[in-house]
């Protein structure tokens, strides 16, 4: 490497006038211009501003610290430092000479109580004060003085001139400086060999042919197809990224420290790999990922040369390791080191360059290639004496971040920071700092964070070969917490429901002997008594067991809505039989298949129907209605148990071939009797709507049947009229309704008073739009207003979440805690459970799960696993760990802080959009907040080059949009830019009449129509219609250096990047005398959106209305 080369300001030739002084001109580094940029992306941000607080107790000689400071301007041009702008690129501009003088605040006037508070606040405010970069100076000083002993000197430094090396060389130069004015004696100092801008121009020279070529080889391949990380948050995350941080503290004791450090001797890494590892593998914890890239900032000050000098020289380097295969933690350090050791090895590219090279995908809601950040800080911070004074560091709650997250960690003995810091326990070990997001984390999150880090530095610690996915990060007092006090819904009513016994038909004749002549069900005009609805089914009983129906025999129903169906499901049970619902719309097709698959000889009718059954035998409800009126209408011996089979219902399985769930008398009675989630009176009125396919018609029948309520059985017609359900429900008196999420979106869009009579309301089935039951609870709220989720197989129901209240930004509604009998365990790949907050696969445990797949016993073991938390004998009985089986529902959520759980989504509906991982239910939460949409749901299908794209199916609440959707279309393009990444808006609307349900009543994704995305997207070129448009295209066809430009394409996706980016806005403000801000080209990064953006300003500044431009949209305009 060649040697820096002194460049004297006499040497430069360009200098230009700056108001009242004459400054020298030498191009930004790399860096710099990188902050440079970010700083006219987002100005008047204080992000990237440098302070060091420091206390001084004693005699302080304020003309001592005055020269002092003004010594070291002096000594380090880039203090004298601003920023000018030529040809669109930035400049340093150093002024000869500065001085610096030091205000003091005196607040000495306040009350003694008050000045540490008043102190704090106005360090607050100091370090929060954006600078000016084409102003100078940036280095601001502030003296505070508390009392004539007691000061508080406050140093803010743009980073642009300053990284944390710099900090130590400011306070080493302070007290060799400060000490010798104050004993008036000259401070013995050699002369700089270089300045930083010396640096900046060989550094320009130094990176370029074969140097650059071979760093930039590396990093391709090394950063080639990397992932976005993407960190559990509490909040959805902005569509642009804010800077709003905080910080918590860290320390880690002595006696781990030295393990830590032990550990690194043993297998050769550096501490630095250990610990990289250690927050690598943290990481890994709480997203799953296993290719992790995170941020590590380096000195870059490998030559003697540039040791002593303040500037800013750190990189940072992206230390991308892969995780996959579940190392051991011994393994993983092999790798950790050799990715540490080959990005040292390329170290010198600079970050700015990186980006530059590999133009990442350009969105302003993340720091581009990684969104961690790990330090182990090594630059050199000596601890500061001064006469006469004692010296100490004051920490600094930092309100701005950079970064998703960062974690900083140093030597408690070698940081001057550490030494002379507040906050602190221990003066040994490790101490560091996090700092996070507070758009993206809550202050728990990041505390949970942190105990689980030092969980995990111990467990390492204690066996380095146990593999990192198998390592504890949970505290006794989080597991506990997760595993039990989460699942106190189980204990607080287990002692009771374990001692309810019997099958269905013997629990239903106990309600019939104490409600012999109350109405059980109608169905229209049709009313049946308990006792003539035991009559009916006991005859049908005695029918079907003369037929070979019988424990554990499998019988068809199917029949539509009325109340022969309900005699025939008692008829079945009574006689020993489970029943399998068949509805009559379903394909003959997969009637056929479930009618073999479930090995059915009997299949209860009505002629009306006209089904072929094959060889199956067919009773019909009608035609052998006189024969079955001669059984006998006694009660039959009970000839089973509650481990028999009660019901089949088949559901949808991912081969296309539906699956059989096979659920016993236990789990029924079990679900739905006397259970926690709702309180069922002998008065209530329950409306049977649900298809008697769909589980939930279950809770319906029986939930009724087995409280002594009655049952009221809705014509399917009636209920798909929102205005004639509503009538119904009134003139019924309805009193406990279930309906689908998807039926409940839509009452709600038309008559959302529709549920204000009932007592309970329950919905569930899919995701809940917030926006509608916001709607409900305002306009038509009713007594109780129930979330349900549950997979059949575990018998309908398994958690509950009681809505009272939702605010209105607000994205999702928890599926609560779970019911009676029943546990719910989020856990990792490696059945651990999941921390607060940490999204896991959710497994059902419990008395109420089903037996498992009819005749599938290998999808049976696949998915009812064995109960890692299983406790045989009493102690088993007695806790939460009676049952020896989970179910794998292939669903992930997340424990909130309160308990209730969250549901994020099918573990198969996760996407990928180049290269970032995408939640489609975050689009449709979003997108349903728009006042425009009724409903919507978001997919994801692949164009003809392979690429997923975002396609968004709505039904807009205005049915003239379905005719002239364009300008809804816009309007809604615009709502998602604002709240989403620009990856995660749609490519594509299909505006819909109403969206296609299933025979449940949940939407149906499989018949949403077919789109050709290619069209819809318009790829095709598109060439300018405006003045504007033309002068913008061929500006950006030359700095891209392309032949032509759509003006709907991206500026990033055909190569701009940061450096294009400004010559672009210079180039705009000279052909057309405006200001474009930065940003707005990230924002709209097309020719059509700056276009429409740039008209505007102009015809604004004549004092015209924009439309008037589409008058003549081809005519010359002046700009």
């Amino acid at each position: 490497m060649p040697d820096i080369s002194k460049n004297s300001n006499t040497d430069v030739e360009t200098k230009v006038n700056l108001p009242e002084e004459e400054v020298f001109i030498f191009p930004a580094s790399f860096a710099q211009q990188r902050l440079w940029f970010f700083d006219q992306l987002i100005p008047g941000t204080a992000a990237y501003n440098v302070p060091t607080v420091i206390r001084l107790t004693g005699t302080l000689n304020l003309t001592a610290l005055e020269r002092t400071l003004n010594e070291i301007v002096r000594r380090h041009e880039v203090l004298r430092t601003a920023f000018v702008i030529v040809e669109g690129q930035p400049f340093q501009a150093i002024a000869p000479s500065l001085s610096v003088s030091v205000p003091v605040l005196d607040l000495q006037q306040l009350p003694a109580t008050e000045r540490e508070a008043e102190a704090k606040r106005l360090i607050k405010a100091e370090c929060e004060r954006p600078f000016n970069l084409s102003q100078g100076p940036l280095l601001r000083v502030t003296l505070l003085r508390l009392d004539e002993s007691e000061h508080i000197l406050l140093l803010n430094m743009h980073h642009i001139v300053a990284d944390d090396w710099s900090i130590g060389v400011l306070i080493r130069e302070l007290g060799i400086f400060y000490t010798a004015f104050a004993e008036n004696r000259p401070a013995l100092m050699p002369a700089l060999p270089l300045q930083y801008a010396d640096f900046a121009e060989w550094q320009r020279e130094w990176l370029q042919g074969e140097v650059l070529e071979t760093q930039l080889a590396y990093w391709r391949q090394q950063l080639a197809g990397i992932e976005v990380l993407n960190l559990p948050v509490d909040r959805p995350r902005p569509a642009t990224q804010t800077y709003r941080g905080s910080t918590q503290y860290l320390e880690i004791s002595q006696e781990l420290s030295e393990a830590l450090e032990k550990l690194s001797q043993r297998e050769e890494v550096t501490l630095f790999m250990t610990l990289l590892a250690a927050f690598q593998t943290l990481i890994y914890r709480h997203t799953y990922q296993e290719d992790i890239a995170i941020g590590s900032p380096i000195a870059n000050r490998n030559r003697s040369e540039i040791e002593k000098l303040i500037g800013f020289f750190i990189n940072t380097l992206v230390l991308r390791t892969d995780l996959s295969g579940n190392p051991t933690f011994r393994e993983l350090l092999a790798r950790v080191r050799e990715v540490t050791l080959g990005a040292y090895a390329h170290q010198d590219l600079p970050f700015e360059k990186l980006v530059e090279e590999l133009q990442p995908e350009r969105n302003l809601s993340r720091h581009p290639l990684f969104q961690v950040v790990f330090a182990l800080q090594n630059s050199p911070m000596e601890g500061l004496q001064l006469p006469e004074l004692a010296v100490s560091s004051v920490n600094i709650e930092t309100q701005t971040t950079r970064f998703d997250l960062e974690l900083h960690l140093w030597k408690s003995s070698s940081d001057f920071r550490s030494i002379y810091g507040e906050q602190w326990q221990n003066s040994e070990g490790f101490r560091g700092i996090v700092v996070y997001n507070t758009d993206l984390f809550d202050h728990a999150t990041i505390t949970r964070m942190l105990e689980h880090f030092k969980i995990l530095l111990k467990k390492i610690i204690a066996n380095p070969e146990q593999r990192i996915g198998d390592l504890s990060i949970l505290s006794e007092v989080e597991q506990h917490q997760i595993l039990v006090e989460f699942n106190s819904n189980f204990l607080s009513v287990h002692n009771f429901t374990s001692k309810i016994k019997g099958t269905i038909p013997q629990l239903f004749e106990a309600q019939v002997e104490q409600n012999l002549d109350k109405i059980a069900l109608s169905f229209e005009e049709e009313k049946l008594t308990y006792r003539e609805l035991n009559i009916r089914s006991n005859k049908l009983a005695h029918y079907l067991k003369k037929l070979g129906v019988g424990s554990e025999v499998v019988t068809g129903i199917c029949l539509e809505p009325s109340a022969g169906l309900i005699v025939a499901m008692l008829g079945i049970l009574k006689a020993g039989g489970a029943y399998l619902p068949l509805d009559p719309s379903y394909p003959r097709e997969r009637l056929s298949f479930m009618l073999e698959d479930a090995q059915v000889s009997l299949v209860i009718t009505h002629s009306l129907l006209d089904i072929d059954y094959g060889k199956t035998k067919v009773v019909c409800l009608d035609k052998d209605e006189e024969v079955i009126n001669r059984e006998s209408e006694k009660n039959l011996k009970n000839s089973t148990n509650e481990e028999n089979l009660a019901y089949v219902i088949y559901t949808s399985g991912s081969t296309g071939k539906p699956k059989g769930v096979a659920i016993p008398h236990k789990a029924v009675v079990r679900t739905f009797l006397n259970p926690n989630y709702i309180k069922i009176e002998p008065a209530d009125k329950i409306a049977q709507v649900s298809n008697t396919s769909f589980d939930a018609a279950a809770f319906e029948i029986w939930g009724a049947l087995l409280h002594g309520a009655q049952l009221v059985i809705i014509n399917r017609n009636v209920i798909l009229s929102p205005e004639d359900f509503t009538a119904q429900l009134r003139t019924d008196n309805i009193s406990v309704l279930f309906l689908t999420t998807a039926l409940v979106n839509q009452m709600a869009s038309v008559i959302p008073q529709a549920f204000n009579k009932l007592r309970y309301l329950l919905f569930g089935g899919e995701s809940a739009d917030p926006k509608w039951v916001q709607e409900v609870l305002k306009k038509g709220a009713p007594e109780q207003l129930i979330h349900l989720y549950g997979p059949t197989e575990n018998t309908t129901f398994s958690s509950f979440y009681c809505v009272q209240d939702i605010p209105e930004s607000t994205t999702s509604i928890p599926i609560g805690r779970p019911v009676t009998d029943t546990q719910i365990y989020l856990l990792d790949q490696q059945l651990q459970p999941a921390p607060i907050g940490i999204a896991g696969e959710l497994y059902i445990s419990g008395e109420r799960l089903a037996r498992g797949y009819l005749n599938r016993p290998d999808l049976t073991a696949d998915r009812f696993i064995p109960n890692p938390f299983f406790e045989e004998g009493e102690r088993g009985k007695s806790s939460l760990n009676a049952s020896s089986r989970l179910y794998k529902t292939g669903d992930l959520a997340r424990y909130l802080p309160d308990g209730n759980i969250e549901f994020l989504g099918r573990i198969d509906e996760q996407v990928k959009i180049r290269g970032f991982r995408v939640e489609l239910g975050e689009i449709e939460a979003i997108l349903s907040q728009h006042p425009a949409i009724q409903q919507t749901v978001v997919i994801a299908i692949e164009d003809i080059s392979a690429n997923k794209r975002i396609v968004a199916y709505i039904v807009p609440s205005n049915s003239s949009f379905i005719s002239h959707p364009s300008s809804l279309l816009s309007t809604l393009r615009q709502f998602l830019a604002e709240k989403l990444p620009e990856y995660m808006v749609p490519s594509a609307f299909v505006v819909l009449e109403s969206l296609p349900l299933t025979p449940n009543g949940k939407i149906d994704r499989r018949r949403l129509p077919v789109i050709d995305i290619v069209q819809n997207i318009n790829e095709n070129y598109v060439a300018p219609s405006t003045a504007a448009e033309e002068v913008l295209a061929g500006i950006w066809a030359e700095i891209l250096g392309l032949k032509q430009v759509s003006i709907h394409d991206n500026f990033f996706e055909l190569g701009g990047h940061s450096l294009l980016a400004t010559q672009l806005v210079s180039r705009v403000r000279d052909s057309f005398g405006v200001e474009l801000p930065l940003r707005n080209l990230f924002e709209a990064p097309t020719v059509a959106h700056l276009a429409k953006y740039i008209e505007t300003i102009c015809w604004a500044a004549k004092g015209l209305d924009t439309t008037q431009s589409a008058i003549n949209e081809r005519e010359e305009i002046e700009f």
